[in-house]
């Protein structure tokens, strides 16, 4: 493990651990339809992916104390997500078609051309 890697995961879960003070949580449980949107694709993301088990457990901890705190916003964030991930989605998938056709386009080009130098 890097030095930077280290540095990271010590940020990560001295984050992660503001969620175990009890004065934090209020301040946030009050500022929650600001923070929570703010911090859910985050959370989500080292649901999904992170690669160290402290984070990730204490990733799960904190998206349940969100979920129990104010269910519907958790929700409605959810739902935020899931729409911009198939967006994102999408868009890469027609990034990949285009560049499939442009690259076809050139093996014709090509193609076309060694005929034409053939004759």
């Amino acid at each position: 493990m890097s030095f930077d890697d280290e540095g990271g995961l010590q940020v990560a879960e001295r984050a992660l651990f503001l969620w175990n003070n009890d004065h934090i949580v209020s301040l946030i449980a009050q500022n929650r339809s600001v923070i929570f949107p703010i911090i859910f694709e985050a959370l989500e993301k080292n649901m999904q992916a992170h690669w160290n088990q402290a984070i990730h457990g204490l990733t799960a901890n904190v998206r349940k104390m969100f979920l129990d705190m104010d269910s519907g916003l958790f929700e409605e964030c959810q739902r935020q997500y899931e729409e911009k991930e198939a967006k994102a989605k999408s868009v890469e998938e027609q990034r990949e078609l285009a560049w499939r056709r442009l690259e076809a386009v050139v093996e014709a080009k090509a193609a076309g051309e060694d005929m034409v130098l053939a004759n």
